[in-house]
């Protein structure tokens, strides 16, 4: 049979990061020949909490948007185009059968 090939991603928080590791170690124990791979935001817990719990984790450049007039608003789209243009390429590369979002910003 066929490995699945699984991508989890969120994160951003607790909240969305401990569910998703949650669902991998779930899917690791029901599942024999599986690969998992988890897409998060660059700069963002889920990039420390991810690896330390054994899974390989890959960072997009991603953030929020500001609700009011921020600076930071001004990197937002290319932000947004880096990290579709990433994910695409993870995609590709990766090959996935499913792919698991558990919300925060890299989940979108």
């Amino acid at each position: 049979m066929k490995k699945l090939k699984v991508i989890v991603s969120g994160g951003g928080t607790g909240g969305h990061i401990f569910p998703a590791i949650a669902i991998a170690k779930s899917l690791e124990r029901k599942v024999e020949d599986i690969e998992l791979l988890f897409v998060g935001a660059k700069d963002r817990m889920e990039m420390q909490k991810v690896p330390d719990s054994g899974y390989k984790i890959e960072g997009l450049w991603i953030s929020g948007f500001q609700r009011s007039f921020s600076r930071k608003n001004l990197l937002f789209p290319f932000k947004l185009i880096s990290s579709l243009i990433k994910s695409r390429k993870i995609i590709r590369r990766f090959q996935p059968d499913l792919v698991i979002g558990t919300g925060g910003f890299a989940s979108g």
